[in-house]
């Protein structure tokens, strides 16, 4: 079992000053970097402060130059707002600054509210269906001389100008839910990055299901590794816990109010909940969050990932978003490199 840690600079309140929000990341990624993590992970979003990140390439090729030791990876570019020859580029400059440390992961994408602001009309099938035609053709552009006539991109022969240091290419991974992303990426020979989000570990078991079918469904293919991104906090007694709890309530209040895309947004941040809002939210409640995210003393948290590890899960992902202070989220991190982590040494 190998760890990384997935961090975005976020915020819900104007409050908290990006520069500073952008330091504190970077602090987190050093904690990392020194204490054995595998990897490092963040992704791409448009127009929101509640997870800033309009190109993780930038941010990666800075860590590039901060950190020695971890994998620097997209968690994950959004296929249907990359021309294949732009990814393609881009991610081999960024592999050739890295020496050689980029995963490259990409996804169809979730919110809606950057779909209709990045590419007006796009829907969810549509922006899977580009994501199934961009991994193809980017693998192609790193080969040479390759030419695309798609149903979304059409171009004559091209060639990858730079080309990234890692032969053949960077290791691509995909985030997959669905049985059919699952088999997409295992036919592609592509890592599979999963996540259960708000749900149990009943969602976990079947995550690692549908990519087992997907595997059994292509014997020819070498098994590619699996990642599970999971949101936790390593308390340091109950009562800490049971705040961990409660501050992740509050963030999955606003990443569904995100997610469905009805609530008014100004200077890039979302309306304020109410706390009455938050408390009668169906699933979101803090018991659920202390239930099914990984949140407890390093014991508890050790014995939920041992419980991944034998289901054959290659990397665990620690997503430290979670709307809690900069305090708590190092604390937690700090408890997981040093109570956590040489549990699986």
């Amino acid at each position: 079992m190998k760890f990384s840690l997935f961090v975005h600079m976020e915020r819900v309140s104007a409050d908290e000053p990006q520069q500073r929000l952008y330091e504190e990341m970077l602090e987190l990624c050093e904690i990392a970097d020194q204490n054995g993590m595998h990897a490092i992970w963040t992704g791409e979003h448009h127009g929101m402060d509640f997870t800033i990140a309009p190109n993780p390439f930038l941010n990666l090729v800075d860590l590039a130059r901060r950190t020695k030791n971890v994998r620097l990876g997209t968690g994950n570019v959004v296929a249907p707002f990359w021309h294949p020859i732009r990814l393609a580029g881009e991610a081999a400059m960024a592999d050739i600054i890295m020496d050689g440390r980029l995963d490259l992961g990409i996804a169809r994408g979730a919110y809606t509210f950057e779909y209709d602001r990045m590419s007006p009309g796009l829907d969810a099938w549509n922006a899977g269906q580009k994501m199934r035609e961009l991994i193809p053709a980017i693998k192609g552009l790193w080969a040479g001389d390759y030419e695309h006539n798609g149903e979304h991109w059409q171009f004559p022969k091209t060639t990858s100008a730079p080309k990234p240091v890692q032969q053949p290419f960077p290791p691509i991974w995909v985030a997959a839910r669905d049985p059919n992303s699952h088999d997409f990426a295992v036919a592609n020979g592509c890592n599979v990055q999963v996540t259960p989000l708000h749900l149990g570990d009943e969602e976990v078991v079947s995550l690692m299901e549908r990519f087992n079918a997907a595997c059994a469904n292509h014997p020819e293919v070498q098994r590619p590794k699996i990642m599970v991104l999971r949101h936790t906090y390593v308390a340091d007694s109950e009562a800490d816990a049971q705040q961990g709890a409660e501050e992740l309530n509050l963030f999955y209040n606003y990443f569904g109010a995100w997610f469905l895309n009805k609530r008014p947004i100004s200077q890039g941040l979302i309306q304020t909940l109410t706390p009455e809002e938050v408390a009668t939210h169906p699933f979101y409640s803090a018991a659920a969050m202390r239930k099914n995210n990984i949140v407890g003393e390093a014991p508890e948290v050790i014995a939920r990932i041992k419980s991944y590890e034998a289901m054959g899960y290659d990397e665990f992902s620690l997503w430290i978003d979670s709307g809690m202070s900069f305090a708590r989220k190092k604390a937690s991190l700090t408890r997981f490199v040093q109570d956590v982590m040489p549990a699986f040494a």
